[in-house]
């Protein structure tokens, strides 16, 4: 157990250097995984193995020196699965349910990804916590800030057919109510389980700036504005009242396979959701050209902290400790130094086919990501 955390801090609010949430998965684990859905391994023998995954992710972070940890998603297909996972009602699906989009890579091409014929066909009910177990298992090995990731409610619409969903939800409101609604229950457990920082995936707020993924989500029945909208209006339900609790929201614009699906600056949703998500930090993806200027940063509110997302998570190319600082002082032309702090832009492995690139150049990321926020902060 470490005993010894440097830069420990006493609040997720102020933690400098920050983790999005997944790491990549080890062959072992992949494999195990494989041998399980054969019937080759048992549930017992897989959990074994997750588990020692799990342990090799926590000495990693704290190797690299980071503020936060997390279980680098190693329970979980991709990062949004484990509600699907746990709760019933939403008919067959596998992978691609998460995967599905056309993915651009200037270095790799582009790859699309067809949206498979998934649907929620019954009245959600859950069968067991989402994240119960991520949180225990990681609380018990450090005393290292933990952070747990949940999907955002409003990330499953598309999961909202209008011809087969609607024998068990008559619309897309009432569906996504009860997304909230098991996420706000799992938010609960966690923090009575001792959770102190708790995060919103939210990649599909950016995506709305693009045409095609507007056109998508108006075709289930709202305008954009209503859809960020009604969005953080879940989001807040999922929150609910733990002043106790830190809450943060990631906001990207897709991450698989070392590709992206739409690119933009932040200026179209900053004033319709900085302010009214009730969190109290935004990790916004900063890792190159495509994610647009530091302006939108004047439209965070004073009681929340930006945790720039400076560094690539998708390709093992080392970005330099000096021209991260010096855009991060350049951030600081437009929100406080104070209210700054420094992640990866996105996971490392959004799915468990994860980015390109090795977990040497991972844990060289991470470790950048610590050293600068010492350098900057102290």
């Amino acid at each position: 157990m470490d005993r010894t955390a440097p830069n420990r801090t006493s609040s997720a609010t102020v933690a400098r250097s920050d983790v999005v949430g997944s790491l990549l998965r080890p062959p072992e684990l992949l494999a195990a995984r494989e041998a399980l859905g054969r019937g080759e391994l048992t549930t017992a023998a897989f959990k074994a193995i997750e588990d020692e995954t799990v342990d090799w992710a926590l000495a990693l972070q704290v190797e690299a020196g980071l503020d936060v940890v997390t279980d680098g998603e190693m329970r979980r297909l991709s990062f949004q699965s484990q509600l699907a996972d746990a709760v019933d009602g939403f008919g067959e699906w596998d992978l691609d349910a998460f995967l599905w989009g056309d993915w651009h890579s200037d270095e790799l091409g582009a790859r699309s990804i067809a949206r498979p014929p998934i649907a929620v066909v019954d009245k959600l009910s859950r069968r067991r916590f989402l994240s119960a177990e991520e949180f225990t298992y990681l609380r018990g090995r450090t005393e290292r800030l933990v952070k747990v990731t949940l999907p955002s409610p409003s990330l499953f619409a598309n999961f909202w057919d209008p011809q087969r969903s609607r024998g068990a939800y008559a619309t897309l409101e009432d569906f996504l109510g009860d997304v909230a609604e098991i996420l706000r229950g799992e938010v609960d457990e966690l923090v009575r389980l001792g959770a102190r920082y708790i995060q919103l995936d939210a990649p599909h707020y950016p995506l709305l700036a693009d045409p095609a993924y507007r056109e998508f989500y108006e075709s289930r029945g709202w305008p954009a504005e209503r859809w960020i909208a009604l969005g953080v209006e879940l989001d807040n339900l999922v929150v609910g009242e733990h002043p106790d609790v830190t809450f943060a929201m990631h906001l990207c614009k897709g991450n698989q396979m070392s590709r992206w699906l739409a690119s933009g600056g932040y200026e179209w949703i900053a004033g319709q959701l900085f302010a009214r998500a009730k969190v109290q930090r935004l990790l916004l993806e900063y890792d190159d050209a495509r994610s647009g200027g530091f302006e939108p940063l004047r439209a965070v509110p004073d009681d929340k902290v930006v945790v720039l997302g400076l560094v690539t998570t998708k390709h093992g190319r080392l970005e330099a400790g000096a021209d991260l600082e010096r855009r991060i002082r350049e951030a600081a032309g437009y929100i406080a130094l104070e209210r700054l702090a420094l992640s990866p832009q996105c996971g490392f492995a959004t799915s468990i086919v994860g980015n390109d690139l090795t977990v040497a150049e991972e844990k060289a990321k991470l470790r950048m990501v610590a050293d600068t926020a010492r350098r900057v902060w102290g």
